[in-house]
């Protein structure tokens, strides 16, 4: 019996982190993400996980030695990207509030934005840069 999900969604940010399991607490306590899966490699450190946000999705794992470029911005000597979660702009206020009362460190404080946004932006406990507002394209 398959018992796969199916998403509706398109794109999948995906990233590895030195220490995955406190990474997929730290992004469910501070961001309000929900653990959805998380498979163990077999040393202990994390395969496959998967968080979800509404109704969107985030695939992350533990820092290997491996063909995969994708490293902790610390291991990569600075950002490589970042990544934007669309946040109902009824919740927009409240999820800031969590994010700055978890001690998360803030890149911008939330504002409006000339194109219709309210939003923020604060850096995980490896350094990836995550966006949260209110618009969607």
């Amino acid at each position: 019996m398959n018992t796969t999900k199916t998403s509706v969604q398109t794109f999948y940010p995906s990233m590895r982190y030195a220490d995955a399991r406190a990474a997929i607490a730290w992004l469910v306590e501070t961001f309000g993400f929900e653990e959805t899966v998380c498979y163990p490699a077999d040393d202990g450190s994390v395969a496959h996980a998967e968080l979800s946000f509404h109704d969107g999705m985030i695939m992350l794992g533990s820092t290997r030695d491996d063909d995969y470029p994708i490293k902790p911005p610390a291991e990569r000597g600075g950002l490589t990207g970042s990544v934007y979660v669309a946040v109902p702009a009824d919740e927009i206020d409240a999820h800031y509030a969590r994010t700055k009362a978890a001690g998360a460190r803030m890149n911008g404080e939330i504002h409006d934005t000339d194109y219709g946004s309210r939003e923020y932006s604060a850096f995980d406990l490896e350094g990836f840069l995550w966006s949260f507002g209110t618009y969607r394209p």
